[in-house]
């Protein structure tokens, strides 16, 4: 008995002496998804703790009052109800006031007054109307900034990891600082190669020394071979083919000399060490000077060619390899004067009425002696963030290479100006109201002259998580090398976004929209991205949406042919724009940037997944139609090949494609986590289409239909069309495989696009 009054007085006292609170908890409703919140006072929650401790077969969860209560008098029970009416009344204000906020015309989420590093609190606000923030953006632009900046980074020595390029550096670094940005410097250890300052490489005709140039070839291999010399144009894989079919010459042991243009300076290396050539000389093309230099690489890929798939950060081991995109031969490049020597002295016993391929003597032996030194080099990659306010850890990435070999102004200065003028332009956007619901990221990259090696390094080193917060990659590179028309290189989920921003964005002193000026329509002004292309390692490396693009003189039908060279400064730039360098690197800027603001300031992610589709029906067409062409031919085992199963793989994805347009119709937008479910489901395509089937170490660029390497559909293609031609045989495993690893790449992205499991559309 006295047991029983000395809990009672202990519950009593718990009533009398407690602070008084409330508990909210959210349980699940039995018969539903949604959920009901339980309000508990602290009284009742005190005393089922209390019954909890004291009746061991009563659940936690379960409030039941206990058999023994002690009086409570009016006092004490006033107050109780008087809590409780407090309560009511709270939550009944509270109910009203959320109410009338759901009322008010609210499109997107803004969060309070936070300090750097602290977490970020959300709360409704109306937005701005979508064409203010566009004309506020555009008067943030400022033409006299660029011109500003230009002058001020048009500095020649910018070597990657010299003192020059890491004084920009830090020049952009203190930039992101002044404008408040979360700043970070991303270093690496890499290798680089430069010429011997004590031993110059030195070309020989014969006993005869052509010279001793001054530009060079990254990552050649080193010493002296000597071979028979032959001119092969462009250096094209046809061309090589030419030389060796039509003139019935032996190109093992070769030293085999091309011009610039059509391909990449590592594409033709690769192509002459395929045909068993010992040595590569390229020259720029007539429209440089005689004694221009030329600078480059021949690494076929990018990042660090000692450290294929890791990142080249400090004391980390790596196992002795190199990148399979180092050709193995000796390669160097030459001006155009020496090639004018070499191509006399080969003509003066065989005369040739054709101008792209020569064919001298078997005793016109040509020497290549290259001296270049591995150097090990600290380079710095430099960031800025401007973080969101719903989805802070999500960003797209707009980037910009600020090194240079030679002058580069066309190839990094202006990319490099505009980065900063975007970085001021969206900071002040921001200081006048405008909330970007994800983050965007500025960054500054180093060694792209040697092969996109300070982005890829990037991307090696945080390669599990990039892909699943960056959804997008807009290359600022070489936006400016000429006038009067327009270049892109995009993944399919940008094209739509790319074309309304082209249709949006006027011409300077023009009432007519850019996409007017240039056609009307997108298709013609879009190409394959190349390997060379800072966007590409995004795309085919890491499965990240990438563009970039370029304003271009009208006739260019290759890139910019003074990148590389001397020649690449302010007055030549000056020249082919017709002295407009300042008003289309404002429009580059108007482009990216409102690329970069609607992917920041819709609910859904402004990439079109649909237009996948396209690229998928395209590319099984006409595998579809390459099989059925061999059919007639008899092909030994050609009836075993069926195409049912990878013409249902691309069913899927467009059955799932448009199973995400009706879910985007029928959701509430205003929902974030209803809005952030939907958008992963977007962002995981383009990662997706990296074939899992292949080594990442020996194929790096894994993308089925933008990579390279045998997973490719572009590859299963040129093998059918090889067969048909009688230049291969057939062999059936070898299709059978890369048709199976095709259809379950094009069916897993259409499975992860569909959404839920049980959401699925398998039809195989």
């Amino acid at each position: 008995m006295a047991g029983t009054i000395d809990q009672a007085k202990m519950k009593f006292s718990r009533i009398v002496n407690s602070r008084s609170y409330t508990r909210f908890s959210q349980s699940q409703n039995p018969d539903g998804d949604s959920s009901r919140v339980v309000v508990k006072l602290s009284v009742e929650s005190e005393e089922e703790e209390m019954d909890g401790t004291e009746q061991g077969n009563v659940q936690r969860d379960e409030y039941m009052r206990s058999s023994v209560s002690a009086p409570l008098n009016m006092r004490r029970i006033l107050v109780c109800v008087g809590v409780i009416l407090t309560v009511f009344c709270v939550g009944l204000i509270s109910g009203y006031y959320v109410h009338r906020k759901s009322e008010s015309p609210s499109c997107s989420l803004e969060n309070s007054e936070v300090q750097e590093n602290q977490d970020v609190n959300y709360a409704s606000a109306p937005s701005m109307d979508w064409s203010d923030i566009v004309k506020l953006l555009n008067d943030k632009l400022s033409s006299e900034n660029i011109k500003k900046k230009l002058s001020e980074n048009n500095q020649r020595d910018r070597c990657a990891g010299s003192s020059g390029d890491n004084k920009l550096g830090d020049t952009i670094h203190d930039l992101f600082k002044e404008l408040k940005m979360h700043t970070w410097v991303d270093d690496h250890y890499v290798k680089l190669q430069y010429p011997s300052s004590s031993k110059p490489n030195k070309v020989l005709f014969g006993s005869d020394e052509i010279g001793s140039p001054k530009g060079f070839l990254a990552y050649s291999e080193t010493g002296s071979k000597e071979g028979r010399v032959v001119y092969a144009n462009y250096g094209e894989l046809a061309d090589l083919q030419t030389v060796q079919n039509e003139y019935k010459v032996n190109l093992n042991g070769s030293v085999v000399l091309m011009r610039t243009g059509k391909i990449s300076l590592a594409q033709k290396v690769m192509n002459a060490a395929k045909m068993g050539a010992v040595a590569a000389l390229i020259y720029p093309d007539q429209a440089v000077s005689e004694d221009t230099e030329l600078y480059g690489h021949v690494h076929l890929g990018s990042g660090d060619p000692y450290t294929p798939g890791f990142p080249s950060f400090n004391h980390t081991q790596f196992p002795p390899v190199k990148s399979s995109g180092l050709p193995g031969i000796l390669a160097q490049t030459i001006t155009n004067k020496m090639a004018k020597k070499i191509i006399a002295k080969m003509e003066e016993n065989v005369k040739s009425n054709n101008s792209n391929y020569k064919v001298g003597q078997e005793t016109d032996k040509v020497t290549v002696a290259v001296n270049n030194n591995l150097v090990d080099t600290q380079i710095h990659n430099v960031f800025g963030v401007i973080k969101g306010y719903v989805d802070p850890d999500r960003y797209v990435v707009i980037g910009a290479q600020r090194d240079s070999l030679s002058w580069g102004y066309a190839k990094s200065t202006v990319g490099t100006t505009l980065l900063m003028e975007l970085a001021r332009a969206f900071t002040e956007l921001k200081k006048d109201g405008f909330k970007p619901k994800r983050s965007i990221v500025f960054a500054s990259w180093t060694a792209g002259d040697f092969g996109n090696v300070g982005v890829t390094e990037w991307l090696e080193g945080y390669l599990a998580s990039l892909d699943r917060k960056a959804f997008t990659y807009i290359s600022l590179d070489g936006v400016v090398t000429g006038n009067g028309s327009f270049r892109a290189s995009a993944s399919p989920l940008l094209h739509t976004l790319l074309q309304k921003t082209l249709k949006k964005v006027k011409d300077i002193g023009s009432s007519s929209t850019l996409l007017q000026e240039f056609g009307g329509s997108l298709s013609p002004l879009l190409m394959t991205m190349q390997m060379d292309d800072a966007a590409y390692p995004f795309l085919a490396f890491s499965g990240i949406p990438s563009v970039s693009f370029s304003f271009v003189s009208s006739q260019a039908t290759t890139d910019y042919e003074y990148f590389g060279t001397d020649m690449d400064d302010k007055n030549t730039l000056d020249h082919v724009t017709s002295q407009k360098v300042v008003d289309l690197s404002l429009l580059a800027a108007q482009v990216a940037g409102q690329m970069a603001l609607r992917l920041v300031h819709d609910h859904i992610l402004k990439l079109d997944v649909t237009t996948y589709g396209n690229v998928i029906t395209n590319h099984v067409n006409a595998i579809i139609s390459r099989v059925d062409s061999l059919k007639p031919d008899k092909v030994d085992k050609i009836e075993s090949l069926s195409t049912k199963w990878l013409n249902e793989a691309k069913g899927s994805f467009s059955r799932a494609a448009a199973s995400l347009a009706i879910d985007i119709d029928e959701s509430n937008l205003d929902d974030i986590e209803m809005c952030r479910i939907i958008n992963n489901r977007i962002m995981k395509v383009e990662h997706n289409f990296l074939s899992p089937y292949v080594s990442m170490r020996e194929i790096p660029f894994r993308h089925v239909f933008f990579g390279n390497g045998w997973q490719t559909a572009t590859d299963l293609e040129k093998y059918l069309d090889d067969v048909h031609a009688q230049k291969a045989s057939f062999d059936i495993d070898q299709v059978l495989n890369k048709f199976a690893l095709l259809t379950w790449t094009i069916q897993s992205c259409a499975n992860d696009l569909a959404g839920d499991i049980w959401s699925l559309d398998n039809q195989i």
